[in-house]
């Protein structure tokens, strides 16, 4: 499978990952003190070919993906979970430790975040009432929502800014929380 995009990871690990998986060029940004010659790099791929932001589900990652939304455009985002980035010892967290099945899917599945936020707004009341922030099992249902929609795991301040970022609509965003009360009914 051949990628268009140039995907941004964090490191060499993660390139040799990808390249083992999919046929891809990547640029490495050596951790989250990203400097100004990697987001001009990252600039120059997003005006020629477009960029896939595919960062490790952790801190560190996420901070990596925020640096690079803000400073580049109209970057896509491609999610693992935790789980599939775990290595066989279940300690460090990483794309390199990722599946081939895991990353082409999470490649097939990036999305764009958009600049301005979608006007169909999902409320923070509606993810309150959902039982997604603040409740018993919240984090368990976050990680639920942001694997089924493709959107990575968040915490409870950052779920809202994503949904509306990646445009969840309330109805895609309904019927997910449907699956999820489904799958822990049948659990």
């Amino acid at each position: 499978m051949k990628i268009k995009e140039i995907i941004v990871v964090e490191g060499r690990d993660d390139t040799t990952a990808i390249q083992r998986s999919v046929n891809a060029d990547t640029i490495e940004t050596n951790g989250s003190a990203i400097n100004k010659e990697t987001i001009e790099k990252i600039k120059l791929a997003q005006q020629t070919r477009g960029v896939i932001i595919f960062t490790d589900p952790d801190y560190p990652g996420q901070k990596i993906r925020s640096i690079i939304s803000e400073h580049v455009p109209g970057c896509k985002h491609a999610f693992i979970s935790k789980e599939e980035a775990l290595d066989k010892l279940g300690k460090s967290v990483g794309v390199e430790n990722a599946s081939r099945d895991a990353i082409i899917k999470a490649l097939q599945d990036a999305r764009t975040m958009l600049l301005e936020p979608i006007q169909e707004e999902i409320t923070y009341e509606d993810l309150v009432d959902a039982g997604l922030v603040g409740g018993k099992g919240s984090r368990e249902k976050r990680e639920k929502l942001g694997k089924l929609l493709k959107i990575g795991y968040t915490n409870g301040k950052q779920l809202h800014k994503r949904l509306m970022m990646f445009t969840i609509s309330q109805k895609t965003f309904r019927d997910a929380l449907v699956k999820i009360c489904q799958e822990e009914e049948n659990a």
